[in-house]
């Protein structure tokens, strides 16, 4: 295995999401959201699990706080409950909510640990899903906006670096297309409404928070899964065009470029949302960095019906109960292959195609089967998947990729969504009946790399 080291400036960091660590999910005021009424409908989770208690972070964070410390890391990447900080989504503020975070970011600063703040990871209020279907609906780019507005103007004293959304893709393909995560909608025709609604509910709290806190850095966190064709035939070599364009380039394109990916819009023209005459302006508003998450590729193959999503929606529905090795490649315990190659695929896309933005590596980790063994959490597994995806990100950034910063997903074994508690993705094993904390061996690993990064500051 090479050994790693980046510049002494590099942001080394972990990540969360809000619904999959704190728990407490009827505590201090707090409103419902989708997620909470999706967890509780039968069938919908591994085991009938939910995020009622997670990782209980809202009652430990000092004590997930000071692993962090240990670990070395610099930054932390969290995100914001919008119906903790306002419980309907809109109208009233909760300042038991805010005090949280109040304490949580107090916390981290004393700690020298940097908070990037996302303001939304999939848990719309579940007052405005009902009202008027969430992001189905361009009140909530409005909404959404103004929720911006109020945490900036409450947090924005201790946050200067905000993420506006995680994922867009994944809230729409998987909330609103399969269904298969909050709020279990299955309407594919409104996958482009969604998908523009969302970019437009960034660039406008792109706006609120420029006028806010001017000298805050802002971004958006987008999925990159390279799209490779299943076979060398031109149809597939199509059909994973057309795919990279539904799964990638629809938001690449309008944030870096001001308009969507034409073929894509050529296929999907019945189903265009409606455009205000300002909307792709608004949406392109330049940011001060672009987050990307990468996993794994995906593959793609011609059918008439379904001429680039045939491979993926294939294997959409089901996950993997352990790793493996196919073919000598290995796969992680949610069936995704370790193909270390596909983040600098992404991170070249970015230099060469988007002007080379200012990137922030905001999620790229691995869940594999992890026990404590005589209070030692051993992970080669993991360690190999962090080390060579690294070494591609260090790659890409020899080759002139703006790369800043890199977070592995995730800090601590958590809620991981439709799959409950099976999959671990954490650097800190979580005993989930105890809610005891071990870091493993790739949370050791980390923090070596760390220390080895600044070292070159002091040589």
């Amino acid at each position: 295995m090479s050994e790693l080291s980046f510049p002494p400036d590099f942001v080394f960091g972990t990540a969360t999401a809000s619904y999959q660590i704190e728990g407490a999910v009827k505590a201090g005021g707090r409103g419902p959201s989708i997620w909470d009424e999706f967890t509780h409908k039968k069938g919908k989770i591994h085991l009938n699990q939910n995020g009622d208690v997670a990782c209980d972070h809202y009652h430990r964070y000092r004590e997930d706080i000071a692993l962090m410390q240990e670990m070395g890391v610099n930054a932390y990447r969290m995100s914001l409950s919008w119906s903790r900080v306002i419980p309907g989504g809109t109208g009233a503020v909760n300042q038991q909510g805010l005090d949280f975070y109040r304490r949580l970011l107090d916390a981290l600063l004393e700690a020298g640990i940097t908070p990037y703040v996302t303001l939304f990871h999939w848990d719309m209020p579940l007052r405005l899903h009902r009202q008027y279907g969430g992001f189905q609906s361009r009140q909530a780019a409005l909404d959404f906006a103004a929720y911006a507005d109020i945490a900036v103007h409450e947090l924005g004293g201790r946050v200067k670096h905000w993420i506006t959304l995680n994922e867009p893709w994944e809230h729409c393909v998987m909330g609103h297309f399969l269904g298969e995560h909050a709020p279990g909608v299955r309407k594919p025709w409104n996958y482009w409404k969604i998908m523009h609604h969302q970019l437009l509910g960034h660039g406008l709290a792109v706006e609120r928070i420029r006028t806010r806190c001017p000298e805050a850095a802002v971004g958006i966190t987008t999925s990159q899964l390279p799209v490779h064709p299943l076979t060398d035939s031109d149809r597939d070599h199509r059909a994973a065009a057309v795919g990279n364009e539904f799964m990638n380039f629809i938001t690449l394109d309008p944030l870096l470029k001001g308009h969507y990916p034409q073929d894509l819009c050529r296929r999907l023209r019945w189903f265009a949302p409606a455009f205000g005459k300002d909307d792709m302006a608004k949406i392109s508003t330049p940011v001060d960095f672009i987050g990307v998450n990468n996993y794994q590729r995906e593959f793609a193959r011609h059918t008439w019906l379904m001429p680039f999503l045939n491979a993926w929606i294939a294997g959409s529905g089901t996950v993997a109960d352990r790793d493996y090795v196919k073919a000598g490649v290995q796969y992680t315990s949610m069936g995704w292959e370790v193909y270390p190659e596909s983040i600098y695929e992404v991170l070249k896309w970015l230099q060469d195609d988007y002007g080379n933005p200012t990137v922030m590596v905001t999620e790229n980790g691995a869940a594999f089967e992890d026990e404590v063994v005589n209070g030692r959490v051993a992970d080669p597994k993991r360690i190999a998947y962090l080390n060579d995806y690294m070494a591609q990100v260090r790659r890409a950034m020899h080759e002139g990729a703006a790369v800043t910063g890199y977070f592995a997903w995730t800090l601590m074994d958590n809620f991981e969504w439709a799959t409950g508690y099976s999959k671990r993705f954490g650097l800190i094993h979580v005993d989930h009946r105890t809610q005891q904390r071990t870091i493993k061996d790739s949370g050791f690993w980390y923090r070596d790399l760390i220390r080895r990064s600044r070292d070159r500051q002091r040589r």
